[in-house]
């Protein structure tokens, strides 16, 4: 909700370049947020004339006592059941700058509607119920901003009416929350009693806290310091759509930070391709000169002086203020889904307008932000906050936070369903190259080449579409049986399928290799890659391969996205040391005791696999028949009964 103000006093002439401070204030349900706001309005001179008294005539045509936080409640829903459902943004401006403030829900379950809030802030007001003191919700929010990066914060005890304006209560407060935050490194500006409902501590203390002698919350926000002007950033004008307009193409958007001009030279991330701008578009109007320039806060569109290929989530910029043109990232999440975010993860990655299939390789570690306390670092729980390694399945364009906190942050959805966002610690945007003395070398110069053959010419023609089948067990678990049959199979149907046994690869394209668990890592990698550039090209790639790591799995995965479908060929211990390692039963003379120990301690069985094939109890014919029930459902055509399975 945006609420048109009047200037207040003293008047600042619409000349003078004002700073724009971005204010976003959080704490947990009833602990007086749109109260505040409300008389942070009145106070400041921010509201329309007769706004405060229309409001109050209608509470007494519905017989409720006034209160302020209705100048913000717009929706009947939130008046009714008394809480703050969404985010909402309101103007006002203190005698120094424009402030913009955040009101962004407390309760539990609007958490994913905070982050959409707190991601676009400069400061924070953390507000406490006196009465209540510091609560779990508290704590996560103070720590959510420390996850958004937000290093500016004023905390606010409201209510302090309700405990008689005690000194030691608030001291108390003021001793829990202080060491709470400076736990993670956040020490809060200034600690201000107040009582919203009153106006105690609003723009002045009255009596009843004359044992206080901080700020006030107007020159508490009045003593943050606005981020750099978005004008004087690099130039980041993430793509929102292109539109065919007449002979031109426009490509449309938002300025985020940055300028641009008519005849700059621009890069469009992150595939790199490089034009001038022919034009700045707007409405038509009469006598109108076309602009020459555009800044940051601006929607725009414009066009370019050659037919490159630009689309939604491109990022426009310039040529040397390029970033990363990632595959990889890290970054600290606060996760919200009730399912705990575990490795092998697969998620939608949203970054400014980009998007890109991810999956997470690794945790680094995970906190509980109510009790700052590490909790098992294989998950992160709803709720909770941790590191995580992704990759994505197409290159975005991304920043790190501390370079650019508009495309620095990142949402995370499962299945359309806000789950979770953070923070870009780091972005690998580089074509690493395995060697045994650990060197990395950049990609340069690579331009990707597509196929002259379309995915749906392939899919007719072969009566199916691409997929990887990657199955992984214990060695002597029965993958490379399964996978000769399953190979068998799909051929007798006249379907394409290619067999890439891990043991057969490494006698060619991988015999470089070892068995540490970086070449490990690098092996299965390598599998990922051919597998999934199989796929594309609308064969079965069925991998057989013991892959122990379930991070390594989780990058095939990636590589591959939606045609990855990962078959767990599990088997006891007992009897995979009874089979060779390509699962046949050994042979043993009379007398003779199996000496084969192929099982792997190190290895990772998948968590959530797309299938399970036991063949300790189960024959081969079952396995197979098992994986082309899966296919059928997935990869092969319901329409071409003779190429079905």
């Amino acid at each position: 909700m945006n609420i048109a103000i009047k200037p207040s006093a003293p008047t600042v002439s619409l000349l003078a370049a004002r700073p724009l401070l971005r204010i976003v204030i959080v704490g947990d349900v009833d602990h007086g947020k749109s109260t505040l706001i409300g008389r942070l309005l009145h106070e400041t001179g921010s509201l329309p004339e007769g706004k405060v008294e229309a409001l109050k005539a209608v509470s007494d045509r519905r017989g409720m006592k006034f209160e302020w936080a209705f100048l913000l409640d717009a929706l009947q829903t939130e008046r009714d059941q008394g809480l703050t459902l969404d985010t909402r943004q309101i103007r006002v401006r203190t005698p120094s700058r424009d402030v913009l403030l955040i009101d962004a829900p407390g309760h539990l379950e609007f958490l994913r509607n905070m982050i959409t809030g707190a991601a676009q802030a400069d400061a924070a007001l953390l507000l406490i119920d006196a009465s209540e003191g510091v609560r779990d919700q508290t704590r996560r929010h103070g720590y959510l901003l420390h996850l958004l990066g937000i290093r500016q914060v004023a905390v606010v005890v409201n209510k302090m009416d309700r405990v008689g304006y005690d000194a030691d209560h608030f001291a108390q407060i003021k001793q829990e929350i202080s060491s709470h935050l400076s736990g993670f490194g956040l020490a809060p500006l200034a600690v201000i009693p107040i009582s919203a409902r009153n106006g105690d501590g609003i723009s002045a203390f009255t009596p009843a806290l004359s044992w206080y002698h901080g700020a006030t919350v107007l020159t508490a926000i009045d003593s943050f310091t606005p981020a750099v002007r978005e004008d004087d950033q690099n130039l980041r004008f993430p793509v929102q759509a292109v539109y065919k307009f007449d002979d031109r193409r426009i490509v449309a958007g938002r300025i985020e930070s940055g300028r641009l001009h008519v005849g700059d030279e621009i890069a469009v991330a992150p595939s790199g391709r490089v034009a001038r701008i022919r034009s700045i578009e707007s409405w038509p109007a009469p006598g109108a000169q076309a602009p020459q320039q555009a800044s940051s806060g601006q929607s725009v569109g414009i066009t370019l002086d050659q037919d490159i290929f630009v689309a939604r989530g491109d990022v426009i910029t310039l040529p040397h203020q390029r970033p990363t043109a990632a595959r990889r990232l890290r970054a600290r999440l606060f996760w919200l889904d009730e399912t705990p975010l575990a490795v092998g993860a697969t998620l939608t990655v949203r970054i400014g307008t980009g998007e890109a299939r991810g999956t997470v390789t690794a945790i680094a570690y995970a906190v509980d932000p109510g009790q700052l306390s590490s909790i098992d670092s294989n998950v992160i729980a709803a709720n909770s906050v941790g590191e995580v390694d992704i990759a994505l399945s197409h290159p975005l364009a991304v920043d790190t936070h501390d370079v650019s906190v508009r495309t620095g942050r990142v949402v995370l959805e499962v299945q359309g369903r806000i789950a979770g966002g953070g923070l870009v610690l780091s972005a690998d945007g580089e074509t690493a190259v395995f060697s045994k003395t650990t060197a990395k070398t950049k990609a340069t110069h690579i331009v990707s080449v597509t196929s002259a053959v379309s995915a749906e010419e392939r899919r007719v023609r072969y009566g199916h579409s691409g997929a990887v089948v990657w199955l992984t067990g214990l060695p002597g678990s029965g993958k490379s049986t399964l996978a000769l049959a399953l190979e068998r199979r799909v051929f007798e149907r006249g379907g394409v399928a290619v067999l890439l046994d891990g043991d057969t690869l490494r006698t060619g394209l991988n015999k470089d290799l070892g068995f540490t668990a970086d070449e490990r890592a690098e092996n299965v990698r390598r599998l990922g890659e051919v597998a999934a550039h199989l796929a594309r090209n609308g064969a079965i790639a069925i991998v057989a391969a013991v892959s122990p790591s379930a991070a390594s799995r989780a990058l095939a995965r990636a590589a591959a996205g939606t045609h990855f479908h990962e078959v767990h060929v599990a088997a006891s211990p007992e009897i995979c040391e009874s089979r060779d390692p390509k699962g046949h039963y050994r042979k043993a003379r009379a007398g003779e005791i199996p000496n084969f120990t192929g099982i792997d301690s190190s290895y990772e069985a998948p968590a959530v696999p797309d299938l399970t094939v036991d063949t300790g109890t189960g024959t081969v014919a079952e396995g197979v028949a098992a994986i082309e029930k899966l296919l059928v459902a997935e990869v092969f055509k319901p329409s071409s009964p003779d190429h079905g399975l």
